[in-house]
């Protein structure tokens, strides 16, 4: 490998034969090329994918009340099922080493008021426990905490948006701003990983909103995370048991799959996981297809090389070179090129992702890029090609026989 007559042997073959190794070595080059994006392309999706639900604790199970299909237990079909706030307290009761966090949600829209400013905003009336399942960041304040929820405390804890709208360049800590005409005091800021419009939402305690509702105990989704140990298949089946749980308890048919609907993160990340890995799959295949014709190719100059080369082969056999000498250097010469050509590829993949890939920020596709395995595995898989190209040329030279080649014209 280190010999010097052998590398000016290889530059030489090269520089006779600009052309074709050039030809031959971009396709090489290219098919790591579109190796590289197209796994980069993958790992984007799944960023994208990923990062639609980074705002919400990843452990997170949700149970929304639907309409019934199907006729059970007395009740016909088309009932509307209610969650009730003793549904939040049956699950922590039924499920006490499962479950971590656990909130009711109660939706209502409001007409915000601050002097002058006015905006219309959503309000998600929460337990203290939603601040850990919805992942909210808060940055000044507080969040709502148990004594807000005992005592119907008239509190709120507003989006950085919302602060921005109403109170401008004020700070809003302390300050009444009024919602559908009723003084909230404002406790707390709160920013979110989601987009702008989850930081236009506010937060209150889920009794006052009850109590000005008509001191109703109606909730609109229970949201709780589980064990954060758990692993796919458990977190999977306690899911199962919460779904049971409360289909028995609102008698619903265990198969009416529209009078409940618990949805698991866990089940979504399985299902991308799943998406992403045929997709990679897809690439991964797409890729090898290509660099197969490139390992074809260089196959095909290398055996155009040795017929030209043939004289001087049986010379060196002659002067009693040893096969394994005519097979390294083949195999050298067909790994520089394919290793040269593959290097050249990766690194233009790895520029064009380096410059524009962190600048790419949408729901669906996110910072497309490629980890160091990904670099070790196309070395390696470059390092293989080129053996694979060369070695039929080079048992090929290594069977010539010295009185054949001095005769070849």
């Amino acid at each position: 490998m280190f010999d010097r007559d052998i590398w000016q042997e290889i530059f030489n073959t090269i520089k006779t034969n600009k052309l074709r190794t050039f030809l031959t070595g971009f396709s090489v080059g290219w098919a790591i090329f579109i190796l590289v994006m197209l796994l980069a392309s993958v790992n984007g999706m799944q960023n994208g994918f990923y990062n639609q639900f980074n705002d919400d604790a990843t452990n997170s199970i949700f149970v929304r009340p639907g309409v019934t299909s199907k006729a059970y237990g007395g009740f016909e079909a088309g009932r509307r099922i209610q969650l009730k706030n003793e549904d939040l307290e049956y699950i922590k009761k039924s499920f006490p080493d499962d479950v971590e966090y656990i909130s009711a949600r109660y939706y209502a829209n409001a007409a915000a008021r601050y002097k002058s400013e006015t905006g219309s905003y959503s309000v998600q009336a929460t337990h203290p426990d939603h601040q850990a399942i919805e992942k909210t960041l808060v940055v000044a304040g507080r969040y709502v905490n148990e004594a807000d929820v005992i005592n119907k405390a008239k509190v709120a804890v507003i989006g950085r948006k919302v602060a921005e709208d109403l109170f401008k360049d004020e700070d809003p800590l302390g300050k009444f701003v009024e919602l559908n005409n009723l003084p909230f005091r404002v406790i707390g800021i709160f920013t979110d990983d989601g987009d702008d419009n989850a930081e236009r939402r506010i937060y209150a305690p889920i009794s006052t909103y009850q109590r000005i509702y008509g001191n109703t105990n109606d909730i609109n989704i229970i949201a709780l995370t589980y064990n954060p140990t758990y692993d796919l298949s458990r977190a999977l089946e306690f899911s199962d048991k919460v779904e049971a749980l409360m289909k028995r308890r609102h008698a619903i048919d265990p198969e009416d799959q529209a009078g409940l609907y618990v949805w698991n993160y866990a089940q979504a990340f399985e299902d991308i996981s799943s998406f992403t890995a045929v997709l990679k799959g897809i690439g991964i295949g797409v890729g090898f297809l290509i660099l197969i014709a490139g390992i074809v190719g260089i196959g095909n100059i290398m055996v155009f090389t040795i017929k030209e080369r043939t004289k001087e082969i049986g010379v060196r056999k002659a002067l009693g070179a040893r096969p394994k000498q005519i097979v390294n250097l083949v195999l050298l010469e067909s790994v520089f090129i394919t290793t040269l050509s593959g290097f050249v590829g990766l690194l233009f993949a790895w520029m064009i992702l380096a410059a524009i890939g962190p600048t790419i920020q949408s729901p669906a596709f996110s910072n497309p890029s490629v980890n160091l395995s990904t670099v070790v595995t196309a070395t390696i898989i470059l390092i293989i090609a080129g053996v694979l190209a060369g070695w039929i040329p080079a048992m090929k030279a290594a069977n010539v026989k010295p009185i054949v080649a001095l005769s070849d014209k």
